[in-house]
């Protein structure tokens, strides 16, 4: 029987445990360095897997209370499993990155959406939740996913990579670092921080370094909490099977990092480890374009989204505007994340009407393959943001009728030991 050209079984360039911590494995960093060399080098145009562990490092588990989501250690994550260099990529190219799968690890086929501590993670509703520690764990059924802890739904993921980029320059990381050192000391006092500072605390570089360069790292790297213009963490929910990317490149290899893996998320990740984390395999495929940061004006990564996308034909979308009735009732100007926060709180307490607690609807939007949109930012002063929630989702009819809404039982989620919510 002749032997099919693509039987040959691509190369896993890093490999992981999802059961070890991070911070004894090999391939994974927690901060963007230039310094970090690359663990596995790889040629454009060649197909390559790599493991990522979930983004806490194995610190959350498989059960029915939320202690572990509460006595969480923020200082060690995000887990990246990586840099991978491709050869012949050069400060000024663009990395043009094909996600070809993204899959849970057979041995794990569970997944997990939090809400942290308002004192330590927070949330899009950390202070006005007052938010204490909360999650749900989904099992993974194929394409589909359930949760024992947020009873009749069942939803298909669209799986991605929440974090993915390019390392950065030393004069980009020494911008990211004067540029939000400055936030932090414009907001010293706020809960949840307004960003997160270079900590050496946690700091962890899974490969053979001398101490003095260990000891940089550790100090000047920047932490992969958000988004910059390299990539990271983005939290693009769109990113699955079939997404092509492009990042710049600022040094030589580009060292390409990669992890935070999603089974699921909604737009906007509401409750900070908003997704269905899990930890998978990714595949990629790469290329370069020479010179492709002037070509293309390329200040930040451009994105084709997958052409898989669940169909849900059905949605009820709720509105928001930006004005804060959830505080003080104050007046905001074309503001759109208070408009999303509207919108989210509509949709919070409509859920909590069918019978969800507002912990679960909390979990559910972040987790559930929402939509959300931006309708107008025109109309001064009220921005108007959408949120759409697939009614196909549900085992249940939640649509308005006349005589109102079924309330039914749906329990709660998992929460703390101490029983504090």
């Amino acid at each position: 029987m002749a032997t099919q050209a693509n039987s040959v079984p691509h190369p896993t360039v890093v490999k992981v445990d999802p059961f070890v911590p991070a911070d004894q494995q090999k391939g994974l960093h927690n901060r963007w360095h230039p310094d970090i060399p690359p663990f596995a080098t790889v040629k454009p145009g060649e197909v390559f897997k790599i493991e990522c562990v979930d983004w806490t490092g194995a610190q959350i588990g498989n059960n029915d209370n939320s202690d572990d989501i509460r006595d969480v250690d923020l200082t060690k994550v995000h887990n990246l499993s990586g840099p991978v260099a491709v050869e012949g990529a050069e400060p000024g190219d663009c990395l043009v990155v094909d996600i070809l799968d993204v899959a849970p690890f057979e041995k794990m086929p569970w997944g997990y959406t939090g809400i942290f501590e308002l004192e330590n993670g927070g949330g899009l509703f950390a202070r006005e939740f007052k938010s204490r520690a909360c999650k749900a764990i989904w099992d993974f059924h194929g394409i589909y996913a359930s949760s024992r802890h947020i009873p009749g739904v069942r939803f298909a993921g669209v799986s991605h990579p929440g974090l993915i980029g390019t390392a950065p320059s030393p004069e980009l990381l020494a911008t990211w670092n004067k540029r939000e050192g400055a936030l932090i000391a414009e907001h010293p006092d706020a809960v949840p921080p307004v960003a997160f500072a270079p900590n050496a605390v946690g700091a962890y570089v899974g490969q053979n370094l001398s101490d003095d360069v260990r000891e940089k790292i550790a100090k000047e790297g920047a932490r992969t909490i958000p988004g910059r213009e390299h990539g990271g963490n983005c939290d693009i929910k769109n990113l699955s099977r079939g997404s092509r990317c492009y990042f710049p490149v600022f040094v030589k290899g580009a060292n390409l990092s990669v992890g935070d893996l999603h089974f699921s998320q909604g737009d906007g990740e509401l409750s900070f480890c908003g997704a269905i984390e899990m930890a998978g395999i990714i595949t990629f495929k790469t290329s370069i374009i020479k010179g492709g940061v002037e070509k293309f004006a390329l200040k930040q990564p451009i994105f084709m989204p997958s052409p898989i996308d669940p169909l849900y034909s059905q949605k009820l979308i709720f509105e928001g505007i930006s004005v804060d009735y959830h505080g003080d009732g104050k007046q905001y100007n074309m503001d759109a994340t208070v408009a999303y926060k509207q919108a989210a709180l509509n949709a919070i307490a409509y859920l909590m009407k069918i019978g969800y607690t507002r912990e679960q609807a909390y979990l559910l939007l972040s987790a559930a393959p929402v939509e959300s949109h931006v309708g107008a930012v025109v109309d001064s002063p009220n921005a108007c943001v959408t949120l759409a929630l697939p009614t196909g989702i549900f085992e249940h009819d939640i649509m308005p009728k006349e005589d109102g809404l079924k309330k039914l039982n749906f329990g709660q989620c998992a929460i703390r030991s101490d029983g504090v919510l």
